[in-house]
């Protein structure tokens, strides 16, 4: 294929040299002299691992030059790649500046081209920036309709300073967004041969997976370093500690409670965080990852209360209210807080969670259903039929297998408030998830 690349810094040479050793044909365009005088001199600009090698092989292959020409390089090629810098501004936000001058002049090239062309970003952006941003610009400068006259994709890297050309070729995982399933297929048939999980989805899910995975490599080492200082004020080996937690590959490095979706409870990990920021606060260590986890958690509770109350119905009915399905466990669970913030402020309420009405009569909560929150176990009801028949919001609160149904059982004017994703079918207006 032939491809055009804009930006040849960091991502758009290590792209460049490895789609020309590829077989590709690829022409790097840059404002910048120097750098374009490097790469037809078979030279790297950038100090990377392999791709000096690289570089120099294709250039004098034929298969990679470099130009400051962006209507050659346009005419010249059926993709563009767009890896051009999106660095912060003073107040976080990102400069999309260059992106915007590439979309303009990549657009204007494409007005004298009459073949499908398709525009790539792999410049890292916020969700909302190829819809807000990019799109608007090239349909602007050429005169033509996105997903009609040319294709746009967002397509994320994720490339490492120093494994860079590995990196590339042993991705995690590929993620294309399109605009059209054409320029989508143009991109597919770049990463034939590479061996990892191929996503295709829409561009602003592309956009935001590039942001999720930086965030949370971020949080991991702020969390390593947190676990480490405490560690070491007790007199343990946090290295010693985290290479045992690192063996854990069925809960704390997997896909494990990584689902967005209402707060955690129970009776281990509110206790267990509190006991641990304590015992930091005695030491006078700072650990605001840490500290923030409750205050977090409690923010969620606070989100699935202002959905039931957004609704505007006085009835609500709860289906589900321990910590998670399959427990009666109702220490800590948020469902409890939300229940009885909507009992203050004069909602009617009727509750239904199969295994809270057992531990009521024999379970090991019995005590503290009777006891310590009467005023709840009076609402309980014996079936799901008692609430969706009087409920006008039904919140699905725990992951039950029979509330599965609900969301086909539901009456004219009723509304459903979802916090655990019940089904991946949804109701239209009549439904609401909360991270979804």
């Amino acid at each position: 294929m032939n491809i055009s690349i804009f930006g040849l810094g960091y991502v758009g040479a290590v792209s460049a040299g490895c789609l020309a050793s590829d077989g590709h044909q690829v022409i790097g365009v840059d404002p910048n002299q120097t750098k374009v005088d490097l790469i037809n001199e078979g030279k790297t600009p950038i100090i990377e691992k392999d791709i000096g090698e690289m570089i120099s092989q294709t250039v004098k292959d034929g298969l990679l030059r470099a130009t400051v020409d962006v209507r050659d390089a346009v005419m010249s090629s059926e993709m563009s790649l767009i890896c051009v810098g999106t660095p912060s501004q003073l107040n976080g936000n990102l400069d999309l500046s260059a992106v915007r001058k590439v979309c303009e002049q990549i657009g204007f090239a494409m007005r004298d081209k009459d073949s499908f062309h398709v525009v790539v970003a792999r410049s890292t952006m916020l969700p909302g920036s190829m819809r807000n941003v990019v799109i608007p610009t090239l349909e602007q400068a050429s005169g033509k309709k996105a997903g009609v006259d040319f294709g746009v994709c967002n397509n994320p890297e994720f490339l490492r300073e120093g494994t860079a050309v590995y990196d590339y070729y042993h991705p995690p995982k590929t993620v294309i967004g399109e605009s059209d399933t054409k320029a989508g297929e143009m991109l597919v048939a770049l990463y034939e041969k590479m061996d990892a999980p191929l996503v295709r989805t829409d561009v602003e899910t592309a956009e935001m997976v590039k942001y999720t995975d930086n965030a949370w490599h971020a949080v991991k080492v702020a969390f390593a370093n947190e676990i480490g200082n405490l560690s070491k004020a007790v007199g343990i080996d946090g290295h010693k500690v985290m290479e045992i937690f690192c063996k854990d590959t069925k809960l704390n490095l997997s896909p494990y409670y990584m689902k967005p979706g209402f707060a955690f409870g129970g009776s281990c990990l509110p206790k267990d965080v509190r006991a641990l920021t304590y015992k930091a606060r005695t030491l006078d260590l700072e650990l605001p990852l840490l500290n923030s986890v409750l205050p977090s958690n409690q923010q969620q509770v606070q989100k699935g209360l202002k959905m039931i109350m957004d609704k505007g119905r006085h009835k609500v009915g709860i289906l589900g209210f321990s910590f998670k399905a399959g427990t009666d466990d109702l220490r800590e669970s948020p469902l409890v807080d939300v229940i009885e913030h909507l009992i203050g402020k004069g909602y009617e309420l009727r509750l239904y969670d199969r295994n809270v009405n057992l531990a009521a009569l024999t379970g090991a909560n019995q005590d503290y259903i009777l006891n310590h929150i009467p005023h709840i176990s009076k609402l309980m009801v014996d079936n799901m039929d008692a609430v969706l028949e009087f409920a006008e919001t039904i919140v699905i609160g725990n992951g039950a297998e029979e509330f599965k149904t609900v969301l086909e059982r539901l009456k004219p004017g009723q509304q459903v408030v979802d916090l655990v994703r019940i089904s991946q079918k949804q109701s239209g207006e009549q439904y609401d998830g909360i991270c979804w």
